[in-house]
């Protein structure tokens, strides 16, 4: 029995790089919904923010938070997540935020 077992095992075990792969997936993802609210340093905040998220994640943000939330959140975007947003960046996109969610 134990023979037996054995040829089945090496017989599959040959067999398995022989198999063919599976096909690829592919599927197509939709496109982005969500935009950054138009307002006085949009762009900065699209080119440095929108790199790493999109604009749905700051519309998760409660509303109305103020100035100096917002500057926490850029200042934890840089120096807990990395994100390599200059001094002057990164008031002008706190500002933005303040002024527009």
């Amino acid at each position: 029995m134990k023979h037996v077992f054995r040829t089945a095992l090496a017989a599959l075990l040959l067999a398995a790089p022989l198999a063919s792969p599976a096909a690829p997936v592919t599927y197509a993802l939709p496109d982005e919904s969500a935009t950054f609210r138009p307002g006085p340093g949009v762009e900065t905040a699209e080119s440095n923010c929108g790199a790493c998220h999109s604009a749905d994640y700051i519309e998760y943000q409660p509303p109305g938070m103020g100035a100096d939330f917002w500057s926490a959140e850029v200042t934890k975007m840089i120096k807990v997540y990395g994100a390599p947003i200059s001094e002057e960046d990164a008031k002008a996109i706190a500002a933005y935020l303040a002024a527009t969610y």
